[in-house]
């Protein structure tokens, strides 16, 4: 029994590896404040059909550990902060923890990390002399168990801790926390495992009064005179999220420490906001999520670590309704709880989209004056005989309710119907085509085909080039099913 327990653990070591050779990946956050939650196997599904191999969990929820066996998903499982406390207290009670909701599950639900709290030290401070021995403790359980090894213990902080991330070379971690961070620094170095950021350029945009682009947070092309330049190194950044990470990297190296990757535990880009809320849009996430995917699945770091992947969980999965807060805290989702997307999304390096990338649409410009997108809106809707309909309330395309995605759906409608006579897509100046489907959720585009799932990897895509695109997808696929069969092979061992 000692060699065949000798034999699973190096056996589990080995996939792992063969995982992390793969490259970067992106994964999901599951949060469960949702009004019409789908059951776990529902949900377990959604993320088959839609290839997402990689999910965090914000607690050890048994039904979805349960659901999530055999499927070869590896999965970040949650300390919650409320358990934080007790758990820094005590290691009987972090033993416990490790054995009803690691051991138990183990190997057949792949759990790979357990992150413990959530941005602790900048919500819940008065915790904090207590994170790093429940990082200890909760390690020491994985090592009793022999798992050290195959489950990494992290922390996700949030850039708070960071006071001036920019520029990035001389950004340092909040000093009132250096005694804690040089423990975490210390713990993470001594067992191998990553420092968890939850990054939001969302935020370090609306809340940077103007002092950058909004194309910067997007991942969009800058200008000569737009570009955002560190004065002390001379490095390029072309988004928001690489100065993020190159941030925590620079605090990383300020406090002594280096060979510590960062892995992004959390960030993403909300579809609906208030009316203070003008940037929560809908185009906007679409915009972000699907640049984050190419940027991450570039196989590339920031500008300081150019070899170290930007490993990243977009947040998150559904919509989180219940929430409090503002209109755009509860409107991250790109999924709805049915496994419709809530906008298409694409690993593609071409302008191309999931859905009819053959199709041309007539979509509202940017930045387009007021009165004329109503004046056109007004003008599709009646003499232009769009059928408006879906744009009442309650209606499948009323949400987001603003002038802009109102336009954009009469103007297509209009435009799909009458271009071949002669129509135009231009409405004073305020329209232009795409190939890009709008469309997202229930909410379909006249000239759409269908919406498809997001087109996650199966794992982590290397190359972009077609041809090398399709082996890796394959070698994914093969590694996807070697791990099912180990998991359940490894299981009859234990019997």
């Amino acid at each position: 029994m000692e060699l065949i327990k000798c034999l699973a653990s190096s056996l589990m070591l080995t996939v792992a590896m063969l995982t992390t050779a793969l490259g970067a990946f992106v994964g999901v956050n599951i949060g469960t404040d949702v009004s019409d939650l789908p059951s776990a196997s529902k949900l377990v599904d959604i993320l088959k059909a839609n290839q997402i191999t990689h999910v965090r969990l914000y607690d050890a929820n048994a039904q979805f550990l349960q659901a999530l066996s055999n499927s070869g998903i590896d999965v970040t499982v949650g300390v919650t902060n409320e358990e934080v406390l007790k758990i820094g207290e005590s290691p009987s009670v972090a033993a416990a923890w490790v054995n009803k909701n690691v051991v138990a599950y183990l190997p057949s639900t792949n759990i790979t990390v357990i992150a413990v709290g959530s941005e602790v030290l900048s919500t819940i401070p008065n915790v904090a002399p207590v994170l790093i021995p429940a990082l200890n403790s909760i390690h020491k359980a994985l090592v009793a168990a022999n798992l050290h090894s195959r489950v990494k213990v992290s922390t996700p902080q949030s850039m708070d801790v960071i006071p001036k991330p920019f520029p990035p070379s001389t950004a340092t971690f909040d000093s009132s926390w250096n005694s804690t961070m040089y423990q975490l620094l210390q713990f993470l170095k001594n067992t191998n495992s990553s420092y968890m950021l939850n990054a939001y350029p969302y935020y370090g945009y609306t809340k940077g009064d103007g002092l950058f682009p909004i194309e910067y947070a997007l991942f969009k092309p800058l200008p000569s005179v737009k570009q955002i330049v560190d004065p002390n190194t001379l490095f390029h950044y072309n988004s928001m999220l690489d100065a993020m990470v190159d941030a925590t990297y620079y605090s990383i190296e300020a406090l002594h420490f280096s060979g510590i990757p960062v892995v992004v535990t959390e960030t993403g880009w909300p579809w609906i906001g208030g009316a203070n809320e003008p940037d929560a849009t809908v185009e906007n996430a679409e915009t972000y999520n699907n640049n984050l995917l190419q940027r991450v699945l570039n196989d590339s770091g920031p500008p300081s670590q150019p070899n170290i992947p930007i490993n990243t969980y977009i947040y998150e999965l559904f919509n989180e309704d219940k929430r409090n807060g503002p209109v755009s805290e509860k409107n991250w989702g790109i999924f709805f709880p049915n496994g419709s997307t809530v906008y298409p999304l694409s690993l593609s390096t071409s302008d191309s989209i999931t859905g009819n990338s053959a199709s041309v649409f007539c979509v509202a410009k940017d930045g387009a004056p007021t009165d004329k997108l109503e004046d056109g809106l007004n003008w599709a809707c009646g003499q232009g005989q769009a059928n408006c309909a879906a744009l009442q309330p309650g209606k499948q395309c009323y949400l987001p309710n603003n002038l802009k995605s109102h336009a954009s759906f009469a103007f297509n409608d209009y435009y799909q119907k009458a271009h071949g006579t002669g129509g135009t897509c231009d409405f004073n100046g305020t329209a232009t085509t795409t190939t890009r489907d709008p469309s997202y959720g229930s909410c379909l585009y006249t000239g759409s085909s269908s919406i498809s799932g997001l087109s996650f990897p199966p794992t982590a895509l290397g190359p972009s080039s077609p041809d090398h695109g399709a082996s890796w997808n394959l070698q994914a696929s093969t590694l996807q099913y070697i791990l099912s069969a180990i998991g359940v092979f490894m299981a009859m061992l234990v019997l």
